[in-house]
Parts: structure tokens; C-alpha cells; sequence
């Protein structure tokens, strides 16, 4: 066992890494559901979106556009939800699973021929002077544009959600939709660009696994990742602060895992695989603690009679 061989440093700006996908996933996912719809098919966006920005950027030779592709891919496959649950009135659990299994599927299906093929790299962005600070230079400052797209998302959706009319909309809507009809508000319009922002979110999401994370295509490499990122937005009671932390949290226990199997620590590889998943949700619970209930029109079904 050797624990010299990880270095802090790249353990921190890996954990930024790591944590995008999840990052990412999560924050679509929370608007929609203060949009008061609760959407379980966040894996198969992410897989959709991984697939479509993998065979994107490697016939373009541009990583930009795949990630292009991947938001559409994702938001395509959220519209095919908002069908099912804002007009043919599904039910949004059974919606949701469905379109989990439809995009492992539709990714499986679309993924052929793509094994074993490398995409175009994304470049990191250096910025000037504080790229080259110690420590703090490759933790924050050395990163793809996706890491801060990820960050200002998160200031992004905060603002928009506590600061802006447009939020407090979403919110009354998701709180009582009744109500929200009753004031003029068109709720399901609402709601169908808040489920294309979540579909689009889980799109970009995928394709960094797929572009920069593992930069390669395998069936199923989400491997959980959509789930993970439904479990942050509860545990992190709505709130896109706590998701963050969330998210940082898993990469975190990820990358040491995978540091701790490298320096040889006599821990059996499953404990330590299974270590991120625990740990996180451990915390989370604990975060929760709050009491901070969920939007009161989660779930529902919104008629127009209501």
C-alpha cells in the first residue's frame, strides 16, 4: 500500500470532472420538478445523449457539436415524455421508467459500429495567470468549457428560481397547480420547456461521459449515473446549492476509490466500489434533515378542470 502515490491536487480537479455528468443530470432535473413533474427517465436521456454526442463529434470532428446534438438528443427524448404526461395524461412514474428502458434500448440500437472508436478531444480552457497559480491553478482554472457551463448553471438556476418572476412562476406551478391555472398561468406549456431544459440537461450530461470523461462508447456506460442524479435532488431538498455539494461529494468518493485501488489498500475492491453510492447517500440523508418537503403538485397529474 502505497498512499503517497495520490496527489491532492489532481484528486481535486478530478472530483470536479467526475462530478459534472451528475452536475449536470441533476440541475435539469431539479427544474422540472419544481416544475412539479417527477421524471424517472433521466438514465435514458443521459445514455441518448451520450450516443448522440459520440457519433456526432466523431463524424464532424467537432466535440462542440456533439455536444449540440446530445442537448437535442436528451430534450427529443423528454419531448416523447411530455406527450405521454401533459397530453395523454400518463402516469408520470410509469412514463418515466419507460423512457429509461426506450433509451438504453434506442442508445444500444444507435451505438453500433461506434465501439472502439476515439472522439475528438475537448480542449481545456487556460486562463491567464491563474491557470498557472499553484494548486488552485489545475483544481479551478484548467478545466473544458462543460465544467463551468455545469457551475454557471448552478448560479443560473438558483437566481432564476429565487430571483425572477419567470422562477417564481415555475414554482407556484409546481407548489399548486390548481392555482397556478386558476391565475391565467398556462401550466402545462410551463411544464413542457421546464421537462425539454431537464431533457436537455441529462443530454449534455451523458455526452460528457461519453466525450471527456470516458471518452469512448460503450453500451450502458451511464451505469446508474441518471439515478444517482434523481437521488440529489431529493436528498438535496430542492435546493441548487445542496445539489452541487452533492454532486462534488460523489465525484469526490469516486476518484479516491479508484485512487485507493491503484495505491493498493487491502479494502475489497467491491466495498470500495460500492463506497461512492453509501457515502453519498449517507451524507444526503443528513443534509436533509431540514424537513424541506417536496413541491406539493410533484407527480400530479394537472387537468385543465382542476
Amino acid at each position: 500500500m502505497d498512499l503517497s502515490s495520490i496527489n491532492p491536487t489532481l484528486l481535486l480537479a478530478s472530483l470536479i470532472v467526475a462530478s459534472t455528468p451528475i452536475l449536470l443530470a441533476a440541475l435539469g432535473e431539479l427544474v422540472v420538478e419544481r416544475a412539479g413533474v417527477l421524471n424517472l427517465g433521466v438514465e435514458g436521456m443521459m445514455i441518448t445523449g451520450a450516443i448522440c454526442g459520440f457519433a456526432i463529434a466523431v463524424n464532424t470532428g467537432s466535440p462542440f457539436v456533439g455536444f449540440i446534438a446530445a442537448a437535442l438528443g436528451g430534450a427529443a427524448l423528454a419531448f416523447l415524455f411530455a406527450i405521454l404526461t401533459q397530453f395523454a395524461l400518463a402516469n408520470q412514474v410509469a412514463s418515466g421508467l419507460a423512457l429509461t428502458l426506450f433509451g438504453l434500448g434506442l442508445s444500444a440500437l444507435l451505438g453500433q459500429g461506434y465501439q472502439g472508436l476515439k472522439p475528438p478531444p475537448t480542449s481545456d480552457i487556460d486562463i491567464p495567470i491563474l491557470s498557472d497559480l499553484p494548486i488552485l491553478g489545475p483544481v479551478l482554472f484548467s478545466h473544458d468549457p462543460m465544467v463551468y457551463l455545469a457551475l454557471s448553471l448552478v448560479a443560473a438556476v438558483w437566481f432564476v428560481l429565487n430571483r425572477t418572476r419567470a422562477g417564481l412562476i415555475l414554482r407556484a406551478v409546481g407548489e399548486n397547480h390548481g392555482a397556478a391555472h386558476a391565475l391565467g398561468y398556462k401550466v402545462i406549456r410551463i411544464r413542457i420547456l421546464a421537462i425539454l431544459f431537464g431533457g436537455a440537461c441529462a443530454g449534455l450530461g451523458g455526452a460528457y461521459l461519453s466525450l471527456v470523461r470516458v471518452p469512448q462508447w460503450t453500451e450502458g456506460m451511464t451505469a446508474g449515473s441518471g439515478w444517482i442524479a434523481l437521488a440529489l435532488v431529493v436528498f438535496a431538498s430542492w435546493k441548487a446549492g445542496r445539489v452541487l455539494l452533492g454532486a462534488w461529494l460523489f465525484g469526490g468518493i469516486s476518484v479516491l476509490q479508484l485512487n485507493l485501488q491503484a495505491a493498493g489498500v487491502a479494502i475489497p475492491v467491491e466495498y470500495l466500489s460500492m463506497s461512492p453510492y453509501l457515502i453519498t447517500i449517507l451524507v444526503l440523508v443528513i443534509m436533509s434533515a431540514d424537513k424541506s418537503r417536496a413541491p406539493g403538485s410533484l407527480g400530479r397529474t394537472f387537468h385543465a378542470s382542476d
